[in-house]
């Protein structure tokens, strides 16, 4: 799927992101201020955003250089990026 820098970058990402939302689950079962339990829930998502789009292109970087290879095709990684959206 991706290169090992690029998978240590995508498995950091979402490593935080499980701690953030470990986070966010405590503050609601802490009875937290609403506006920091959403704000908090903002930075999971965003941060699990930016992991999906590591992973699209990572994958699209490798389906440009090497378009014979078993990878997904560009109208997969377009149906995957637009999923983000």
């Amino acid at each position: 799927m991706t290169t090992d820098p690029a998978r240590t970058a995508i498995v950091n990402r979402l490593r935080r992101a499980h701690g953030q939302l470990a986070g966010v689950i405590a503050m609601i079962e802490d009875e937290r201020d609403c506006h920091e339990v959403v704000t908090q829930l903002a930075a999971v998502s965003k941060a699990l955003d930016r992991a999906g789009f590591k992973i699209i292109a990572t994958n699209l970087r490798s389906c440009l250089t090497d378009p014979d290879g078993d990878g997904p095709d560009a109208e997969s990684l377009e149906k995957l990026f637009l999923s983000l959206a």
